[in-house]
């Protein structure tokens, strides 16, 4: 903790944060290719105790810590990440499209409020590269989610058959699916939380058909869903999630609100970090109360610390 602290933290934040979040990558593709260098990272990050286990929705962790979508994007890091102590990993987000993302620059470290806007827009290589890319994976030490997001060339009244593609394409290699549909960086994208019903459905369809012909269980749908929307609209989305037989929801995705990080109002994106932890946090607890264990819970947003993570999971979040 110390050498990050005192020498690689200043290196990486003297650099544009995208600039070393792709030096950060770079790394760990040499150290995959170095004999002994994941099972030394393992000794080094992983601790392991039966306390930390749990089971949820018939998958088992190790751990309730997780990496959220948005390290990996393209899930090319999945068999070395494990060996940071993460009990699970979630790749993407994967459009159906290969796609750029937006104009740079488009990540903005803000140090002072623990804070990071960024208005990335999904750039990553499109599912079919991805799928092609998981196929060569080994064997997992923990699950593994991936998430999908709409492409952003896709019309609104299009996004359903565009998530079909890419659901199907990764579906193999998923233990569960996360359905992005609040990002705040690809535009429209958001519209599509005011009714889930008939993406939800499509995918469940195609879900149970693909469960069939590989005669296996249907693979657990989580639905990301935004920390701006009203209440009312949270509850008739977990409502909707609830009947259409998705197994939870993951609370949060980045907030456009500045109103927790004032300084912040002319920079556009997504905010993440401390800034959003009490966001997320109640939008866990107002999910959990309202629904009680009818929908399974992943609590994203302003994790630096154990009692951070341990304030979601009291809120109700079995996994963050």
């Amino acid at each position: 903790m110390k050498l990050y602290e005192n020498l690689l933290r200043p290196v990486l934040f003297s650099l544009d944060a995208e600039k070393a979040h792709e030096i950060v990558l770079q790394c760990l593709r040499m150290a995959r290719s170095l004999p002994g260098a994941q099972g030394i990272l393992s000794q080094c990050f992983t601790y392991a105790h039966p306390s930390l286990e749990t089971q949820v929705c018939g998958m088992k962790f190790k751990n309730p810590i997780g990496l959220a979508a948005g390290f990996d994007k393209n899930c090319e890091f999945l068999d070395i990440l494990f060996s940071f102590g993460f009990g699970f990993l979630e790749g993407g987000t994967v459009t159906f499209q290969a796609q750029d993302g937006n104009p740079k620059p488009r990540i903005f470290r803000f140090p002072q409020e623990k804070a990071l806007i960024n208005r990335l827009g999904f750039n990553n290589r499109g599912a079919e590269w991805v799928g092609q890319q998981l196929k060569r994976r080994g064997a997992s030490k923990g699950p593994i989610g991936l998430n999908i997001g709409k492409s952003k060339v896709t019309p609104l009244e299009e996004a359903v058959q565009d998530y079909l593609f890419s659901f199907e394409k990764l579906y193999p290699f998923a233990d569960y699916v996360a359905i992005n549909v609040s990002s705040p960086n690809t535009p429209g994208l958001r519209d599509l939380q005011k009714d889930m019903e008939p993406l939800l459905s499509a995918l469940q369809k195609k879900n149970a058909e693909l469960a069939r012909s590989s005669q296996s269980s249907p693979k657990p749908i989580f639905v990301k869903v935004a920390p701006d929307l009203p209440l009312a609209d949270l509850d008739k989305i977990s409502e909707i999630c609830i009947n259409q037989g998705v197994s939870g929801l993951i609370a949060t995705n980045t907030t456009v609100s500045r109103d927790s990080a004032p300084a912040l109002r002319s920079i556009e994106g997504g905010l993440s970090g401390a800034p959003l932890e009490l966001i997320s946090t109640q939008a866990v607890r107002h999910i959990r109360k309202n629904f009680g264990k009818k929908l399974c819970l992943i609590g994203v947003g302003g994790l630096f610390t154990a009692e951070d993570a341990y304030q979601k999971i009291k809120a109700g979040a079995s996994l963050v």
